[in-house]
């Protein structure tokens, strides 16, 4: 990993086809920003992403990337990260994705706490759809197919990751770029399974959850007196459904990665000594 690396170095050379505007764009920077700052390179990055606005993340970073299929790109991540632990592994997604039909994934890669980076994209809207109501909707946010609201609570990403024995629960805000880099850099730093949710407001589809109203509404955990590590104190904010925290709500500091637990005899990228003459032919095969 080189110190050299600037953040300009993981954008790609194919240009963001969201629409001027979306949160994503300030998402993806604190993203790159936090992997130089960290020391990580392009060489040893790997963006797992699936399906929605966000799905494209890999095609514009510059590192190694899969977009995968909906709601599926955690296990890929864990798998990547198993097959080789030198690999940064990130996963980008957005809360359709990652809550709705990828839920069970979210859940299960939550406990079994693989040392990755999940950066979840919460617009509170089906952009790439067109506009339709995902999980973390209001009860009463009125869209094409829930004229009246979908009459449901929202999902509250942060509480099932607690309940799943998250490690590391995170919140930031898309437009406050140094928050929002700081945040996602605390995630990568973190032994074992950094999740952060990111209020990405959508400006084409989505007109109640926009940057003024968070702006007007975040509550940030910096300037409370608010301790990561206090389990109950955390619980207390992820439930608190009055108000839009910003931060790092809980760490575990003593958290134990899944590779620490259940250590790999060797990283499963490396070809070992004596494998046959053609086994890399095999490998890039699934190139």
């Amino acid at each position: 990993m080189s110190s050299d690396i600037r953040f300009t170095d993981f954008k790609s050379d194919k240009q963001p086809t969201w629409c001027p505007g979306c949160g994503d764009f300030g998402t993806m920077n604190g993203m790159m920003k936090a992997l130089a700052e960290t020391g990580n390179d392009p060489g040893n990055t790997f963006i797992c992403a699936g399906i929605g606005c966000s799905g494209k993340i890999g095609t514009y970073m510059h590192s190694y990337a899969l977009h995968g299929v909906h709601g599926r790109a955690l296990p890929v991540g864990t798998g990547v990260k198993l097959a080789n632990p030198d690999l940064e592994v990130m996963v980008a997604g957005g809360d359709g994705d990652g809550y709705s039909i990828g839920a069970g994934h979210f859940i299960h890669a939550v406990r079994r706490n693989v040392d990755m980076t999940y950066v979840v994209m919460d617009n509170r809207i089906y952009g790439l759809t067109k506009g339709q109501a995902p999980p973390t909707s209001r009860e009463d946010f009125e869209t094409s197919t829930t004229p009246e609201g979908p009459k449901q609570p929202p999902v509250n990403p942060l509480a099932l990751s607690m309940a799943a024995g998250g490690t590391f629960i995170a919140q930031s805000f898309s437009s406050d770029s140094q928050r929002h880099t700081e945040i996602v850099r605390k995630a990568i730093e973190h032994d074992g399974f950094g999740f952060v949710n990111v209020y990405s407001p959508c400006v084409t589809f989505n007109d109640v959850d926009t940057y003024d109203y968070f702006r007007d509404s975040i509550v940030d955990l910096a300037e409370e007196d608010h301790d990561p590590s206090d389990r109950d104190a955390a619980k207390e904010k992820i439930l608190d459904a009055d108000k839009e925290h910003q931060g790092v709500i809980y760490q575990d500091e003593d958290s134990v990665p899944y590779s620490d637990l259940h250590g790999l005899d060797e990283n499963m990228a490396e070809i070992p000594d004596g494998a046959p003459e053609d086994a890399m032919d095999l490998v890039r095969e699934f190139y």
